[in-house]
Order: C-alpha cells, then structure tokens, then sequence
C-alpha cells in the first residue's frame, strides 16, 4: 500500500492512497465490496474508488484529520476484505 505524494489538481485536497492487488480480478473484488459505503460526513471529504490494473485507488480531502479518519476506516474495511478474500480465494 503506497501514499501517493503527487499534487491533486484540486486546490484544498490532501492526497491519494493506491493499493495494490496480486490481480485485477482481486482489485474488483474489492471495489465491489467496499464501493457501497458512503461517507458518514457530508462535505470535506471525496472517495472515489476505482481499478487501474490491480490498484485500487483513490481520495481527497479538505482537512488532513478528515482525511486520516476516512482512510483508518477505510482500511479496517480492506483489511476484513482481504481476509475474507484469502480465506475463500
């Protein structure tokens, strides 16, 4: 898993996060599983997941508390995924 560094063009966003997986099959699995949980918080927070190969990607932020909360979440979901994945795969 790789935060990425590289510039939003969206001015007032924090970050990215990639994270990839041995296959694009195993990317899809995960965006399927996770795409269907929102955002508790309405505004200062955009997630929006997408497959490239075998990453899944992708966030921004307007604060960097709103971004780590979102991203902890996010990667207690991944990992029980990811468990269950390697559990059933």
């Amino acid at each position: 898993m790789a935060a990425n560094g590289e510039e939003n063009s969206e001015p007032g966003k924090l970050g990215s996060l990639d994270v990839p997986f041995p296959s694009p099959r195993e990317a899809t699995i995960a965006l399927s599983s996770l795409s269907p949980d929102r955002e508790p918080r309405r505004g200062g927070i955009s997630k929006h997941l997408s497959v490239s190969g075998s990453t899944l990607s992708r966030w921004s932020a307007d604060e960097a508390r709103i971004l780590r909360v979102s991203v902890c979440s996010f990667l207690d979901h991944l990992q029980l995924v990811v468990e269950t994945m390697e559990k059933f795969g």
